[in-house]
């Protein structure tokens, strides 16, 4: 089933049964019919029997479904034979090593990672690129030694500043907030945050604004919930919170929709249309971001099967094409940027399905 191409345009309904199919088929890679990794004959030539294997940071998240269905959907349009998904069901930081040590004994070309921890994994990729397998990195950076390629959502310091930007807004530029993260060791949740501080503490219109706490949920939405409530608690002022992960602000915002503190305390962050509709009709959340998830596993496959047939080999300024999603280039550190971020509110959030 293809999948729409523009953020602007609403998906299919049944579309969300199919991707999570997808994100649940823990089968194993092709193994002893195919051509060993990295055998794609002469530089540049299509491999038609290549394999390809996704590692979420873990399974059973509706997010990471939308992403995984792009990407097998795209892994079959750009020539791979075999495309499968294989990962944990918590997002801990050495959970995906095992994962990856199955794919390089299996003989697979290509693994697309969203890393739990930019370095517990870079052995393990290491063995497996030994073994001749391209790695592409998307959603959460590795170590940048440890991969091919990074595929990048958007710009990591565009994410930071439009949910800087939403808190604002929503406060009136000024009081306490709190950051409501996943785990404390993912690449893109640190970078964004990073970011964040920097704006708060540089830019003169956030200055009546106080970041006083920092949480996790670890992706898990009863943690997530538990830390929202800990946030208030703690700090009995808080005018807001940011959540830049889809768990963590679905989590928060169902535990805000039916306390004391609705309409009072704000919440932005990242979050799926679906997941968050309920909460912007009913005015806990006004406004909040993401990009196109789909489109995030879209390009990584067409990545991987570029790297995995020659056409690049992830030097900065290679192009490849993406579908009809377009040409990409590999901009410094290795990174190819999918999109923009799309705010989502009472009067657009019907025009979306994911």
């Amino acid at each position: 089933m293809s999948i729409p191409r523009t953020t602007h345009t609403k998906r299919v309904g049944a579309l969300t049964a199919t991707l999570a199919a997808a994100a649940l088929a823990l089968s194993a890679c092709a193994g002893g019919g195919t051509t060993p990794a990295g055998s794609e004959g002469a530089s540049g030539s299509a491999k038609t029997d290549a394999t390809i294997t996704f590692i979420p940071k873990q399974l059973n998240n509706p997010y990471t479904d939308v992403v995984l269905g792009g990407g097998k959907t795209a892994a079959t349009a750009a020539g791979f034979a075999t495309a499968n998904v294989v990962g944990p069901l918590e997002a801990s930081a050495s959970s995906q090593v095992t994962f990856i040590n199955a794919e390089t004994q299996a003989g697979t070309n290509a693994i697309v990672i969203a890393a739990n921890d930019p370095d517990a994994v870079c052995s393990a990729l290491d063995e497996a690129r030994t073994a001749g397998a391209k790695i592409v990195a998307f959603d959460s950076d590795t170590n940048p030694e440890c991969r091919d390629v990074f595929i990048s959502q958007v710009v990591a310091k565009d994410v930071a500043l439009i949910q800087t930007k939403l808190i604002s807004e929503q406060i009136g530029g000024a009081g306490e907030i709190a950051i409501l993260s996943a785990t404390a060791n993912a690449t893109n949740q640190n970078e964004w945050i990073k970011f964040m501080e920097e704006e708060l503490k540089s830019n003169p219109d956030y200055k009546d604004i106080k970041l006083v706490a920092k949480v996790y949920g670890d992706d898990d939405d009863a943690k997530s919930f538990q830390e929202a409530q800990g946030l208030m608690q703690a700090h009995p002022n808080l005018k807001g919170i940011i959540s830049p992960t889809t768990v963590g602000i679905a989590a928060t915002a169902r535990y805000l929709s039916t306390s004391q503190y609705k309409g009072k305390v704000a919440l932005t962050g990242l979050g799926l249309p679906n997941e968050m509709r309920s909460f912007v009709k009913d005015g806990t959340v006004s406004e909040f971001a993401l990009w196109d998830p789909a489109q995030l596993g879209e390009v990584a496959a067409y990545a991987a099967k570029a790297l995995v047939d020659g056409t690049i080999t992830g030097a900065v300024g290679d192009k490849f094409t993406a579908g009809d999603l377009g040409e990409r280039t590999i901009e410094d550190g290795g990174i190819v940027i999918v999109g923009p971020p799309t705010v989502f509110n009472k009067d657009n959030i019907d025009d979306y399905d994911f």
